[in-house]
């Protein structure tokens, strides 16, 4: 059984041998248990009670797998350095010249063109092009999620009353309970079909609160290959989540 706390979903499962409700948080999920004769209001009056504790062994879960995880961001910001983006590398070409603030290019797709305002010290470029990307990342990620909203939202009429970018470190994305979804911009790290896919997940949320069979129909009737998409998130999303 799947209940949601705002804007976490916990999956609830009853034990005869439970004495007492705890909680158990993991990588993957947030698991309630329960005795058996505990009323569903007391063990959602109990949730809401450790929501702040959830939160922080969510932070620390994600800080245990993102330690053994590699880095896909480069150590440094400097000419030819390698930068993560859509699921690929592109190298970094700077130049210097009459800008008066750093500006990021995507050149063909192939490479990312960073113009920097001469005159700055050499050991401040790998810090300020560093914040420029991902300034340039975070308005990229509010252009592709909302492609993917206009594409998938009217089929299933699941419209979100609002859409924000944010930077979150457990977590790729939210649905609230007045369906206000919330998307991380370190998605577009990973390649476009996983930011497809968690977009839609959060859609999906929309019309199921919950992580029950209806709710993946609905997801697998948007994208039926969502279980790779996912796959890869698993696989591969502790390394994303370590930002640039």
């Amino acid at each position: 059984m799947n209940k949601q706390i705002t804007p976490l979903t916990y999956n609830l499962r009853r034990s005869s041998r439970a004495k007492n409700t705890r909680i158990v948080v993991t990588a993957d999920k947030i698991e309630v248990v329960a005795p058996l004769k505990v009323s569903e209001r007391r063990i959602q009056d109990f949730v809401h009670a450790q929501k702040d504790w959830i939160e922080a062994a969510l932070k620390r879960v994600a800080g245990r797998v993102q330690t053994a995880a590699p880095k896909l961001a480069p150590s440094e910001y400097r000419d030819g350095a390698q930068v993560p983006y859509q699921g690929r590398r592109l190298p970094l070409k700077i130049t210097t010249g009459k800008a008066k603030t750093v500006r990021i290019e995507l050149l063909n797709d192939e490479m990312f063109w960073v113009k920097l305002p001469a005159g700055i010290a050499d050991e401040q470029y790998s810090a300020l092009i560093q914040q420029a990307l991902i300034r340039w990342m975070k308005n990229q990620a509010k252009q592709h999620v909302q492609q993917w909203v206009d594409l998938h939202a009217p089929r299933f009429a699941l419209f979100p009353r609002s859409i924000r970018i944010k930077t979150q470190k457990s977590r790729w994305g939210s649905c609230g309970p007045q369906n206000d979804i919330n998307m991380n911009w370190l998605l577009m790290l990973a390649p476009a079909a996983v930011l497809e896919y968690v977009l839609v997940h959060e859609l999906c949320h929309i019309k199921h609160k919950n992580h029950s069979p209806a709710f993946w129909q609905l997801v697998g009737e948007h994208l039926p290959d969502f279980k790779q998409r996912r796959l890869w998130l698993k696989q591969h999303g502790a390394s994303v989540m370590q930002g640039l």
